[in-house]
């Protein structure tokens, strides 16, 4: 007797269980779509007005009612690209110390500071950028870098010091925390038969690295390297702080630059027009299209990248 009420229980707490959870993993998607729709209403009127302008204009007047967000679409991926370009070398690097080089005793330690970066609020690295990485770049970095490729297009201009150069390492110190835990964890994960078995053929230290365990883990480290990128695309007050805010395309990396997300902060609290207000939304949709699209090509990338594994595992098998 006491067999029914107890598998009853039992049933009803896994329909419980099933309703909890299943409630919870459709709350994400429901607020994405939420979102979606809210800035989409939102940036409507911008949008239905003066989308050729927003996206390819490159004046930002609110007072003529012009509201070309070019500069600022540039100034985001290209400041992202270059932070990008900065960190991953280095987070590799220290990914693959941590996990195959670095003593026992070390590798504690090492991703113990390294995990501390990223718990440092982003108006601190602002400030230090301010006080530190921006007068460095004005008086010792900018003008050697003038004198000795002021030919190129990439180094020319006055060295005012906030700029797009400064918001690519900023950005670069911000997102190496992230690349570098993600990658360290797809390292530790590789199975130490990769290992043993590039070893036992004759390969050294680093080509064992090399041709075993980074092949193994490519996929994880692709995606650590999107997870960086989508950072940096939706960072805002650092980089606030450092690049400059002139709404101009920027023709070198010492020519100050403007951000979506710096358009936003600066703005939105002033918007007291309604153009101007359905303008910055459409701005905050342009944002999120974007990183939306980081993340899908990351997702095909990883597929690309998994497919020839899942094609090769059953053949080992």
């Amino acid at each position: 007797m006491a067999a029914g009420p107890r598998l009853s229980r039992q049933r009803l707490g896994d329909l419980t269980y099933d309703i909890v959870t299943g409630t919870c993993a459709a709350a994400v998607p429901f607020l994405l779509v939420l979102l979606v729709a809210v800035i989409a209403r939102a940036a409507w009127p911008a949008l239905s007005l003066h989308a050729a302008d927003l996206l390819t204009g490159n004046t930002w007047d609110v007072s003529r009612g012009r509201f070309g967000a070019l500069p600022a679409i540039i100034g985001t991926i290209l400041s992202s690209l270059l932070a990008l370009c900065i960190a991953t070398p280095l987070a590799f690097g220290a990914a693959i110390f941590v996990s195959e080089l670095a003593p026992r005793r070390l590798r504690a330690p090492i991703s113990f500071l390294i995990d501390l970066l990223a718990a440092i609020p982003s108006v601190v690295y602002g400030l230090w950028g301010v006080f530190v990485l921006v007068p460095l770049l004005r008086t010792h970095v900018m003008p050697p870098l003038m004198a000795v490729f002021g030919a190129l297009p990439l180094f020319r201009g006055p060295a005012y010091g906030p700029s797009l150069l400064a918001a690519a390492l900023l950005l670069a110190i911000m997102i190496l925390p992230y690349i570098t835990a993600v990658s360290r964890e797809v390292l530790v994960a590789v199975p130490r038969s990769q290992r043993e078995a590039a070893l036992a053929l004759g390969a050294t230290r680093w080509e064992m690295i090399r041709d075993a365990v980074v092949p193994y883990g490519r996929s994880g480290l692709i995606g650590a390297v999107m997870l960086g990128l989508g950072r940096a695309l939706g960072e805002t007050m650092a980089v606030t702080m450092v690049i400059g805010n002139r709404h101009a395309v920027p023709h070198s990396l010492l020519d100050p630059a403007y951000t979506m997300a710096a358009v936003l902060a600066n703005e939105f609290a002033e918007a007291s027009d309604d153009a101007h207000l359905s303008a910055l939304m459409a701005v905050a949709g342009l944002l999120l299209v974007i990183t939306l699209l980081v993340n899908v090509i990351a997702r095909w990338l990883v597929w690309r990248v998994r497919q020839p594994q899942q094609r090769i595992a059953p053949r080992l098998a």
